[in-house]
């Protein structure tokens, strides 16, 4: 059942539009991301369900009750921001508070809250200590407890965790996700890190030039993309150019092989992706084997990235680092395996 409804938001400043026509229905406890490069609307989205800006047109409602006429603080809206704002005069225990102090909640009822929040971050013995004492690991649990301390119905997350470094990033966005499947409290989470968006949500919006491109599961985004931009943005994707020798069967030339893809096409050419893991270094069991010449190998830890030219298109592949295997090096002739279903038709 729809908890959280955002149906045909428009925001425009001046002549640009923004945000067009977005359309979202959430269930309570979901993790949504809305995720797309810088300027693509998604935070404009997540300003207007939170109050601070007005939609142009559009309807924004939270469990059937509208709240576009609500101000902010009527909302009962938790939000975290990407510059933690901590009031840098109030102890720990005092920012975690503050929402509550602000409601008129007695004093013991506070310090109840507080300690609970505290637990509930990890850090239950920094509640004295002022922001400046803390990490920046440490600033964002307490932005988080802040905002959880009111008991919010729904959870605002703007990129909280790319001041971050990238090991604490990691660690940070663990205990959020635990954190909130804990409490089910629905949730929409604002980022432009795919890695982030993959492993953190039911579901991700991925937004391109103020409309959402595609809705769906992070596999669904991932290996099925509905559009070329989703298909480009979220992982790395090969982009390969192939001659339609058939188009009533999606029987291809593929650098040189045919291939058929069972998927009726139009026009002399298309544009095929393939991800590269799903390419291998030999032909193996794949159905098709393609000659090409290594043109670059980067070292990244666990995996080898290798990239080869096939008679003029580059294709990206990775294999896994294997202490007492050497990988092929720059200039060598290999042979690369694929498979037909894992080729996929990029469309607009």
């Amino acid at each position: 059942m729809t908890f959280l409804s955002l149906s045909h938001l428009e925001k425009s400043f001046g002549p640009t539009r923004v945000v067009k026509d977005f359309n979202l229905s959430v269930e309570q406890g979901e993790f949504i991301s809305l995720l797309g490069p810088s300027g693509c609307g998604k935070t404009t989205v997540l300003r207007m369900v939170a109050g601070f800006e007005t939609p142009t047109s559009g309807a924004i409602a939270i469990d059937g009750a509208d709240m576009v006429r609500l101000r902010p603080n009527a909302r009962n809206i938790g939000m975290v921001f990407q510059a933690y704002a901590l009031f840098p005069n109030l102890t720990v225990a005092q920012n975690v508070g503050f929402g509550l102090k602000v409601k008129g909640t007695p004093a013991k009822e506070i310090a109840g809250r507080v300690e609970e929040m505290l637990d509930l971050i990890g850090l239950p013995d920094l509640g004295g200590r002022y922001p400046f004492q803390l990490s920046g690991g440490q600033q964002q649990r307490v932005a988080l407890a802040r905002a959880l301390a009111p008991r919010p119905r729904v959870l605002l997350l703007d990129e909280p965790l790319s001041a971050l470094d990238a090991k604490i990033r990691v660690s940070l966005r663990n205990e959020i996700r635990a954190i909130q499947r804990r409490l089910g409290i629905t949730t929409i989470f604002v980022t432009h890190d795919q890695e982030e968006a993959l492993s953190m949500s039911d579901r991700i919006v991925v937004m391109h030039q103020g409309v959402a491109d595609q809705v769906g599961t992070p596999f669904e985004i991932y290996n099925t993309p509905a559009t070329r931009f989703v298909a480009g943005f979220v992982g790395t994707l090969n982009t390969i150019e192939a001659e339609v020798k058939d188009g009533a069967t999606g029987r291809v030339a593929l650098a040189g092989t045919e291939v058929v893809l069972h998927r009726p096409m139009t026009g002399d050419r298309v544009t095929l992706g393939l991800r590269p893991e799903a390419v291998r270094l030999g032909q193996g069991s794949c159905e098709l084997g393609l000659s090409g010449k290594i043109t670059e190998v980067d070292f990244l830890g666990s995996v080898i990235r290798l990239r080869a030219d096939l008679g003029g298109q580059s294709l990206a592949f990775d294999t896994f680092n294997a202490a007492h295997s050497v990988p092929p090096r720059v200039g060598e002739t290999v042979v690369l395996g694929l498979n037909a279903a894992d080729l996929m038709v990029i469309g607009a």
